[in-house]
C-alpha cells in the first residue's frame, strides 16, 4: 500500500481514468465551440473510500460532491489536510440540515421550499451563507426528484427572499437511457429553464451554473451548456450500490 492507503495500481487506474475523462469533455468542448476551462469536473464519490477519493484530489481534482449525508462528516474528517471543494448532490431531508451544513459549500439538490426555509434559519443562526443550485425534473420521470420546469420560476422568486441562501443556477439528472441522444433534450431543456430565468433579472439570483452530465451523458451535456459534469464510475469504478439506492422509485423522503 502507498501512503494514501491505497495500492500503486489502483492509484495509477484513478490517475489514468481523469486523464480519459478530462480528454472527452476538451474534445466536447471542442466540437460545441466552448472553451475548456467553462467546464468543471465534479468528482461524485458517493461510496468511494477517503484514500481512493485522496489520490484523485492529489491529482489536481478540487470539485467533490455526496449524495448521502452519512457520508459526509466521515470523509471530510480523513480528507481534512486537504484543501478541496465540498458540495451536496443527493436529496436532503430537513431533519439531516444541521448533519450537512457545516461540512459544504453548495446544496445542488434544492427543491423545496420547506427545505429552503429551514436551510434559511439554520444558517441565519450562524451568521453564514450557502451557494444552492435549483433541481429540475427535466425528464418526467417519477422516480427523479426536483420541480418541473413550468415550477422553476415561481419556487426561484420564492428562494430569492431568502439572503443566507445564494442561487447559482440549476441542476438535473438527464433521462436514464443507454442512448445518450434520447437524454439531449432532458439536458436542452434545463439550459432553455436557465435562459427563461436569467431573463427575469432577480435580485441576488445568479445562473450561471448547469449541473448536468454525469459518466454516460457528459459529452451531450456539454454541448448543451453543462458547467459541472458529475462523474464517478468512469473514475473509480462501478459501486456495488444501484442508482435507485440514491434515487429510490418511491418519491419523496418525508421532512
Amino acid at each position: 500500500m502507498t501512503e494514501t492507503g491505497v495500492g500503486p495500481d489502483r492509484a495509477e487506474e484513478i490517475r489514468q481514468n481523469i486523464s480519459v475523462v478530462r480528454g472527452r469533455m476538451r474534445s466536447a468542448c471542442e466540437r460545441s465551440g466552448r472553451d475548456p476551462e467553462s467546464v468543471r469536473l465534479l468528482l461524485a464519490t458517493k461510496t468511494v473510500d477517503p484514500p481512493a477519493i485522496r489520490v484523485a484530489i492529489e491529482a489536481g481534482e478540487r470539485l467533490v460532491a455526496e449524495n448521502r449525508v452519512q457520508e459526509v462528516r466521515p470523509k471530510f474528517e480523513a480528507l481534512a489536510d486537504l484543501e478541496y471543494e465540498r458540495h451536496f448532490i443527493g436529496n436532503l431531508q430537513s431533519n439531516k440540515i444541521n448533519a450537512l451544513v457545516p461540512y459544504v459549500s453548495c446544496i445542488q439538490s434544492l427543491d423545496r421550499l420547506s427545505l429552503a426555509k429551514k436551510l434559511q434559519k439554520r444558517l441565519e443562526r450562524e451568521g453564514e451563507r450557502r451557494e444552492v443550485l435549483i433541481q429540475v425534473n427535466t425528464s418526467g420521470e417519477e422516480s427523479k426528484f426536483g420541480l418541473a420546469p413550468e415550477e422553476a420560476e415561481e419556487f426561484t422568486r420564492e428562494v430569492s427572499r431568502f439572503d443566507a441562501l445564494e442561487i447559482k443556477g440549476l441542476m438535473t439528472i438527464g433521462l436514464f437511457t443507454d442512448d445518450v441522444e434520447l437524454a439531449r433534450p432532458s439536458l436542452r431543456r434545463l439550459r432553455e429553464t436557465r435562459d427563461r430565468l436569467r431573463e427575469l433579472n432577480l435580485d441576488g439570483v445568479g445562473m450561471d451554473e448547469l449541473s448536468m452530465g454525469m459518466t454516460g451523458d457528459l459529452e451531450v451535456a456539454i454541448e448543451e451548456g453543462s458547467t459541472i459534469v458529475r462523474v464517478g464510475t468512469a473514475i473509480f469504478g462501478r459501486r456495488e450500490t444501484s442508482d435507485s439506492f440514491y434515487w429510490p422509485e418511491t418519491g419523496r423522503p418525508a421532512d
